[in-house]
């Protein structure tokens, strides 16, 4: 069962570089416009057929956020992975809204 995670969390796990995978799951064209510092892309309807390619490991942490809390791609991303067999995946609900809210900073600027 997935956990959530909130900005502030986020940005403490970053700046103390632990070790995860953030995961982009919005549109490429979202993803080339701004995310979050350091987050790869997988649309969220390419889960399925793309996770296993590009996150190898299924025991590593994940972080999964999409633009908002209203945004529904994060949270059935989640549920993907969750059925691949991920064990570790975080679903930050507030996504690139919150982030930026916090004053946070996107990639590219």
């Amino acid at each position: 069962m997935s956990k959530t995670i909130d900005a502030t969390t986020l940005r403490d796990w970053q700046t103390q570089k632990q070790a995860f995978v953030l995961l982009d799951t919005l549109p490429q064209n979202s993803y080339d416009r701004g995310h979050l510092p350091g987050a790869i892309h997988i649309v969220s309807d390419d889960i399925l057929a793309r996770a296993t390619a590009v996150l190898p490991d299924q025991e590593a942490v994940i972080v999964v956020y999409c633009a908002s809390a209203t945004c529904q791609r994060a949270g059935l991303s989640v549920e993907r992975l969750e059925t691949l067999g991920y064990h570790h995946v975080h679903h930050f609900v507030g996504g690139r809204k919150a982030w930026t809210e916090a004053g946070y900073p996107l990639d590219p600027p």
